[in-house]
C-alpha cells in the first residue's frame, strides 16, 4: 500500500522565494460548487472512496472523478489506494480550517427538504471539524473544561464567547486558553490520557481554537481536541453518522456527559443532542 503526498497547491512550489501567497488558484478551487461538497464531505478527517464522495456531492461517479483530480492536483487532497478504490481525505488540518472558515462567511443554504432539515439540525448540535469535535457539544465541552479548571482564559474571560478581536476567517491564535491547574484529573473523567496526549511526537500543538461556525463561540481543536473526539467514540458516547461528519450522542454518552456538566442547553426543539 502506498500513499500519495499532496503536490503543493496550484501556483506554488516547494522551493519558491518567499513573497506574498498567491490565494487565487486555491480560491477557485474553492469555489466551484461540487469541489466545495466534496471538500465539506471530507471534514471530518476520514478517507473516503470516490463513489462515497460522488454521493455526498450529489454528481455522477464521471464529475466527481475529474472534481477529486483537480483537487488532488492542487494539494487539498491526498490519496491511498486500497485494493481496487482510492481513499481521498483533506491534505491536513490546514484544508479544514480554511474550509470552516468560508463557512463562517457563507450565507446559510436554504432547506429545501425534511432530509436536508433532519441533517442540518444534525450538524449544528455536533460533528467533526476535520478530527475534533465542533457545533453545540464542541462547545459545551469546552466549555465545562473551562467550568472544571482544565483550561483558563489567558484573557481571563469567563466562557467561550467569541471575543471582539477574534478573526472570522482565520484560525485563532495558538494559546487564547491554557492547561489549567485541574486539567490531568478532568481530562481523565472524559476518557483521555493528557500526559500521553502531551508527550506525542508531533508538530501540532497540543491546544488549539477554533471559532465555531454555527455556535460563534470558541470550541477546543489541537492534538487534545482530536483525542477527545477519540475518546467519547472509543467509549461509545458518540456514533458516526453513515454518510456525513455529524455525531450522534448515544443514550450513555448523554448521561455520562450531562454528569460532567457537558450537555448543551436544549435547542430550539427542545432535544440537547
Amino acid at each position: 500500500m502506498t500513499t500519495r503526498t499532496a503536490p503543493a497547491p496550484a501556483g506554488r512550489t516547494a522551493s519558491a522565494p518567499g513573497g506574498e501567497a498567491d490565494v487565487a488558484p486555491v480560491a477557485a478551487l474553492l469555489a466551484e460548487p461540487t469541489r466545495a461538497r466534496l471538500l465539506i464531505a471530507l471534514l471530518d478527517g476520514r478517507a473516503l472512496p470516490a463513489g462515497v464522495l460522488a454521493r455526498e456531492a450529489g454528481v455522477s461517479a464521471q464529475t466527481a472523478s475529474g472534481q477529486l483530480a483537480r483537487l488532488l492536483a492542487g494539494g487539498l487532497l491526498t490519496v491511498e489506494p486500497s485494493g481496487r478504490r482510492r481513499y481521498y481525505r483533506l491534505a491536513g488540518p490546514d484544508v479544514a480550517a480554511a474550509v470552516e472558515a468560508l463557512a463562517r462567511l457563507a450565507p446559510t443554504a436554504p432547506v429545501t427538504s425534511l432530509r436536508a432539515g433532519t441533517r442540518a439540525q444534525a450538524l449544528r448540535q455536533a460533528r467533526t471539524c476535520y478530527d475534533h469535535l465542533a457545533g453545540r457539544l464542541g462547545v459545551a465541552v469546552t466549555e465545562a473544561l473551562l467550568a472544571h479548571g482544565a483550561l483558563v482564559a489567558a484573557d481571563g474571560t469567563a466562557g467561550t464567547a467569541r471575543r471582539p478581536g477574534d478573526p472570522l476567517a482565520a484560525p485563532l491564535p495558538d494559546h487564547p486558553y491554557t492547561l489549567g491547574p485541574k486539567a490531568e484529573e478532568v481530562c481523565a473523567a472524559f476518557g483521555v490520557d493528557l500526559p500521553a496526549v502531551q508527550q506525542a511526537r508531533t508538530r501540532r500543538p497540543l491546544l488549539r481554537f477554533c471559532v465555531d461556525w454555527t455556535e460563534q463561540r470558541h470550541h477546543l481543536a489541537g492534538r487534545l481536541g482530536a483525542a477527545f473526539t477519540e475518546a467519547l467514540l472509543a467509549q461509545g458516547w458518540l456514533e458516526r453518522a453513515r454518510t456525513h461528519r455529524a455525531l450522534r450522542l448515544t443514550e450513555s454518552g448523554a448521561e455520562r456527559l450531562a454528569a460532567l456538566d457537558a450537555l448543551p442547553p436544549p435547542g430550539p426543539d427542545g432535544t440537547s443532542s
